[in-house]
């Protein structure tokens, strides 16, 4: 197998700050080198340790995030407070916990009263992507592509540097690193991070030990919320797509096992408008198959087969959705694509064994200690639902274990005739392991813990499960329609897709947003709360207090249907980027 990369990160590094510049040094052993950003220039160049001023302002940080262009100038993004998550092949593997955000400029005096109100918001936007869980960086490993693509690349691949060598699709901060990235001779400074989940454990089966781990790569393409994204855009990219790895590592020989989920490959939306399930829209004139095409060309260049596994409902509202999935598959006519809806996947276990259908469609990597590759796997199984956030995730943990009961098999931690279910200890960490899994996906996408989550710690659906998936249901509810404009709008902005300009005679900021979509939840906490104030404070009579909570309640669900009546005008709608019209 093939070695990683040698040009590394720095593992620790101090920043200096000057009125004039930043210097940012290399502390590793041996290490002379300093990037040095000039604030009025902002020209890069790299030098060494006995150029930083005795005055600089100094503080220890752990990698350099980027840079940002907005309103007042630019920004220097680092990270400041990092989280071990374990050691992967004797490489260390970091969470980014806490960021600064620097401004080249030394005062804001240059800016009008309204471009300090949008550089304001521009850096809350900045911060609230920040302030999402699940970054990930390694200064030594390529987190970013499987074992299996690590094993099969050339000589000059792995002297390439971390940055120049990773998967763009998975590099989200490839566009607030791209003047870095101009500059070959500071890509040591310049690290790739991961947005997504990474979990590590160390397990014991038989007396066995073995390194087990999951890591899920959130693709930076298509990337948003729940109901401002769906579908493809024109370059065939899935909304919410993300590659999930599980690996195992034992006595040497390395197992991995690949899966995607992304959303139904069509043009279709379900924009927000206070229902609590928006009606799925296909685009009637857009060219679906061109889309469709692209997205499963690039799909089978880098994964090989596809079987597609469409959980969304045969009935209902996601039926036209189910219907045309299907329809775009036959009309594709490609051999490497198969497609299964839910029941007929029930139907394909139940006829031969989850394990032996895993096996027959794409077996798995596999390579020995001493780097011969043993067996390759042949091709992903692509699943969805209409979020590919929680019937997609248990899915993909059933389809996982049965790969994994066959990997610690042939590695010889289980019997002949052993199940991964008899093993107590390693099914709590299994279990639990998807489920973390599950949550951060979901918060990343919807903005809560993913649903249903307690059927895949404890294989059975609970009274407190029920419970938690409600409470989320209604927080999704108000997130989607009340706050996930902003954060679209700020996830946009971090990646690139749309552009600060400040020589713009109008932003996108300085259109006044209809303050109407505060009306419904402003009403009903006041309506809420004043039934409360009644039951409380009770009147002289009960007679009296009961039309106190008649009046307000009838208030309260009266301007509830008023405003569903109409009820796009309430969301808040991203204002940065113009999304595709749905006809």
């Amino acid at each position: 197998m093939a070695t990683h990369s040698i040009v590394y990160g720095f593992e620790l590094l101090l920043r200096h700050i000057t009125p004039e510049k930043f210097y940012v040094e290399a502390c590793d052993d041996g290490a002379d080198d300093v990037l040095i950003i000039d604030r009025v220039s902002t020209e890069v160049t790299l030098s060494v340790k006995k150029d930083i001023p005795p005055s600089a302002v100094t503080r220890p940080i752990f990698g350099i995030l980027g840079t940002i262009h907005l309103v007042a100038g630019n920004y220097l993004i680092v990270i400041t407070k990092k989280k071990k998550i374990g050691e992967f092949f004797n490489h260390v593997i970091w969470k980014a916990t806490d960021f600064d955000v620097l401004s080249y400029k030394k005062t804001m005096l240059h800016l009008t009263d309204i471009q300090l109100q949008d550089n304001k918001t521009f850096l809350a936007m900045m911060n609230h992507v920040l302030s999402m869980d699940g970054f990930y960086f390694s200064t030594t490993y390529d987190l970013t592509h499987t074992l299996q693509r690590l094993s099969n690349t050339s000589p000059e691949f792995q002297e390439m540097s971390l940055l120049e060598r990773a998967d763009q699709r998975f590099v989200w901060n490839g566009h607030l690193l791209r003047e870095l990235s101009a500059q070959p001779e500071v890509h040591r400074f310049a690290l790739p991070v991961l947005h997504g989940f990474i979990t590590m454990h160390s397990c014991s089966i038989n007396g066995k030990y073995f390194d087990w781990i999951l890591i899920s790569r959130r693709s930076c393409f298509r990337a948003g919320v729940r109901y401002y994204v769906r579908g493809i855009d024109s370059e065939g990219h899935a909304a919410n797509f993300v590659e999930t790895e599980q690996i195992v590592h034992y006595n040497g020989s390395k197992a991995s096992f690949v899966q995607t989920r992304g959303s139904i490959p069509l043009y279709w939306s379900q924009r927000p408008n206070l229902k609590y399930k928006p009606l799925p829209l296909i685009n009637k004139v857009a060219n679906h198959m061109d889309g469709f095409q692209r997205h499963f060309d690039s799909q089978i260049i880098i994964y090989g087969k596809q079987v597609i596994i469409n959980l969304v409902n045969q009935k209902g509202s996601e039926k036209p959705l189910e219907q045309a999935f299907a329809t775009m598959v036959s009309s594709l006519g490609n051999g490497m694509i198969r497609y299964l809806t839910r029941n007929l996947l029930l139907d394909r276990l139940a006829g031969f064994g989850m394990r032996m259908f895993i096996q027959i469609c794409f077996s798995y990597f596999l390579v020995d200690p001493a780097g011969a590759v043993l067996s390759n796997q042949e091709g992903v199984f692509r699943s969805n639902c209409m979020d590919c956030l929680d019937r997609t995730n248990v899915i993909q943990s059933l389809l996982a274990r049965r790969s994994l009961q066959a990997q610690l098999q042939r590695l010889g931690v289980l019997h002949v005739g052993q199940k991964l279910e008899e093993q107590d200890e390693f099914e709590k960490i299994y279990k639990n392991a998807w489920a973390d899994n599950a949550n951060a996906c979901a918060k990343q996408y919807a903005g809560t813990g993913a649903l249903k989550t307690d059927f895949t710690r404890t294989g059975k659906r609970t009274q407190l499960g029920l419970i938690m998936d409600g409470w989320n249901s209604l927080i999704r509810y108000y997130k989607n329609n009340f706050s996930d404009g902003f954060r679209q709008d700020s996830i946009d902005l971090f990646l690139g897709n749309y552009s600060v300009d400040e020589l713009e005679s109008h932003s996108p900021l300085s259109v006044p947003r209809d303050l109407k979509f505060l009306a419904l939840p402003i009403i009903m906490v006041v309506a809420f709360s004043m039934c409360i104030i009644c039951l409380l404070m009770a009147g002289d009579t009960w007679t009296e207090t009961l039309a106190y909570v008649l009046f307000w309640g009838v208030a309260s669900i009266g301007t509830f249907f008023i405003i569903l009546y109409n009820g796009k005008d309430f969301v808040d709608a991203p204002r940065l980027v113009q999304k595709e019209k749905i006809d």
